[in-house]
């Protein structure tokens, strides 16, 4: 993916110089061209007839650079090998189509650049470029580019004359492009009073280090294998090998050391008349050599143990790891930023909200202080109502004390039950005199809350809650207060029933007492006429055992005409029976009347036991 990202940023620039009319088109003979070239540079079959099978449908028209990416993915970069092909062979034949239409400078100006340092410069560009079309660079990479052109050249890199040029805001915002890039070199600002060849050799330095992933280069004596004798050799590293040459052109390559995972550094003693040795070990083999001096022995220790680390890791390349590193840098830089500007949007909310919470506060004072004379007021109401409740009660308790003497069994009751409402009413009391210590706590709280506010204007959330806490115990004082008072309402309404209650039970005893009183005269009355009864009884039960006479068993019954005419036993149906039926009417008692019957049953029942005996009942 790298390489085919690498490959269609050289292209992009190709493509776009053969679209003239900058409408992203490019005519169907002019892609024939380009694929053809590149599947030379890149080393693969050319199919012709596959780019006429593709665009069948639109033979005489221009070509969409849409309708070319399919092919040039599925035709050309899918047939790539990495290593088959010269990647500087590609970027020379786009760089030859780019550079006839964007790059034209005026050849006689002493400060424009040759063609071939202007080549490495827009390959260094793309490899630094971010990775969205069209191609920019941002001035991050700008400034780090021209660090390492002037560190190669061995100056100190000024940005003053660039700040103005960065500052600007199409730079800011989209970057820089190469065309820019290239007239800013050629301008003089960094190369000024410099000469050509000092730059060009910067300019190679450099694009063999980043793009050629070069990590270092330079003579190193080394000791051969077979004859064991010191020879100067141009040493080159990349992440995957360190290569050596007899010179610095790089022409005759004396071997290539494969650099991986198993591969290690040493630093040795001087020994053979040669100093500031080390070796490179690998699996294989042992390669001595040896530096120009210390300094140089670690920069080449340093950069190979850093080759054999990015060889471990996978990576092909150090620039395009330290770019990608750079890369999150910034975007770490832009989030840090984003989240600085969001936490001032919220700080200035929040400053915001501050002084409206002391507005608020401001006007919850005043409210406050409102309420605060409302309660009053409700305070010295309700004392009033409370002081004459309390002499309502004193009157309805001395009441209850005097009924109390009248009316002893009851009254005791009465008297638990004033009790429990005396302690009922020490109970309210004690309880007003807490809310009453409540309400003073609650101001001094207030107060105290107050001072505190303007101490602690900070804690804003923390004030709301205890405001809301003091609210609450408002609302709760006054639930208690109107508890209370409906409490000494019932307390009198029930007062006022039992002492009507009271009332009528008196009532109600002296009717029993009345009626007890009747009830015993009725009695008494009752008893006398059945003393009478029984004495009229006993004298006419005399009477008839005298007048009675048995018959005896020699004498002869008289006849009915004679006997019966000159002697007649009384009946008990003459004057007796009269003189009893008189009495009977005197009496009006009905109770008297049921107790003579009863009397006067059990006298016939003695006569006819007699009767029974042998005497003689006479009708």
């Amino acid at each position: 993916m790298e390489l085919r990202s690498e490959l269609l940023k050289s292209i992009w620039y190709g493509f776009t110089a053969l679209d003239l009319e900058k409408s992203g088109k490019v005519s169907k003979s002019q892609l024939k061209v380009l694929s053809h070239n590149l599947c030379t540079v890149l080393c693969i079959p050319h199919d012709p007839v596959a780019l006429e099978e593709h665009f069948r449908d639109d033979d005489d028209g221009p070509v969409s650079s849409q309708g070319y990416m399919p092919y040039l993915n599925k035709y050309i970069l899918d047939k790539v090998v990495e290593g088959s092909f010269i990647k500087e062979n590609v970027d020379e034949l786009c760089w030859t189509l780019t550079a006839k239409k964007n790059y034209q400078t005026d050849k006689s100006s002493s400060t424009v650049l040759p063609e071939k340092d202007a080549f490495r410069l827009w390959c260094l560009f793309n490899f630094l470029s971010e990775d969205k079309y069209p191609l920019v660079m941002v001035p991050d990479e700008v400034e780090y580019l021209l660090k390492k052109i002037c560190m190669a050249m061995s100056i100190e890199f000024n940005c003053v004359e660039l700040e103005d040029f960065f500052s600007q805001d199409s730079v800011q915002q989209s970057g820089i492009t190469v065309w820019v890039f290239l007239e800013m070199m050629n301008s003089g600002k960094i190369t000024r009073g410099i000469d050509k060849g000092i730059i060009s050799m910067a300019i190679e330095e450099v694009y063999r280090e980043i793009v050629g992933d070069v990590l270092k280069e330079g003579y190193l004596w080394k000791k051969g294998q077979l004859r064991r004798n010191w020879k100067e050799r141009w040493f080159t590293l990349r992440p995957s090998n360190l290569s050596y040459y007899t010179g610095e052109d790089r022409k005759e390559c004396q071997g290539n050391i494969g650099l991986d995972g198993n591969c290690c550094v040493e630093v040795l003693p001087d020994r053979d008349g040669k100093r500031c040795m080390f070796c490179l070990k690998t699996l294989s083999k042992t390669y001595e050599m040896s530096a120009s001096d210390t300094k140089q022995r670690q920069e080449w220790t340093t950069a190979i143990q850093t080759a054999i680390r990015l060889h471990v890791e996978g990576k092909k390349s150090l620039h395009k790891d330290l770019k990608l590193k750079r890369r999150e840098q910034r975007e770490h830089r832009e989030k840090r930023r984003q989240a600085k500007e969001e936490e001032l949007q919220r700080l200035r909310a929040l400053q915001e909200e501050r002084e409206r919470k002391l507005a608020e506060l401001d006007l919850l004072k005043e409210a406050q202080k409102q309420a605060q004379a409302l309660l009053e007021q409700d305070e010295q109401r309700r004392r009033q109502q409370h002081e004459q409740l309390q002499q309502a009660l004193e009157v309805q308790l001395r009441e209850a004390e005097e009924a109390r003497v009248s009316m002893q069994a009851e009254m005791a009751l009465k008297e638990e039950e004033a009790e429990k409402q005396r302690k009922r009413i020490q109970e309210l009391e004690e309880m007003q005199k807490r809310l009453e210590e409540a309400l003073q706590q609650e101001i001094k709280a207030r107060l105290d809350e107050e001072a505190f506010r303007y101490a602690q204007a900070g804690l804003l959330a923390e004030e709301e809650e205890k405001m809301k806490a003091l609210m609450s115990l408002q609302e709760e004082q006054e639930e208690y207060i109107l508890k209370t008072q409906r409490e000494k309402q019932e307390l009198k309404q029930e007062m006022e029933a039992k002492s009507r209650a009271l009332d009528e039970a008196q009532r109600q005893l002296e009717e029993v007492r009345a009626n007890r009183h009747r009830v015993d005269q009725d009695v008494v009355a009752a008893q006398r006429k059945l003393r009478q009864a029984s004495t009229n009884v006993k004298h006419w039960n005399v009477q008839m055992n005298r007048l009675m006479r048995p018959i005896g068993p020699g004498e002869k019954r008289p006849s009915l005409g004679s006997s019966f005419s000159s002697f007649q036993i009384p009946t008990q149906r003459d004057p007796g029976l009269r003189l009893w039926r008189r009495s009977g009417s005197e009496e009006k008692d009905e109770e008297s009347k049921e107790n003579v019957d009863n009397r006067a049953g059990c006298d016939s029942e003695k006569r006819h036991s007699h009767a029974s005996n042998g005497e003689m009942d006479i009708p």
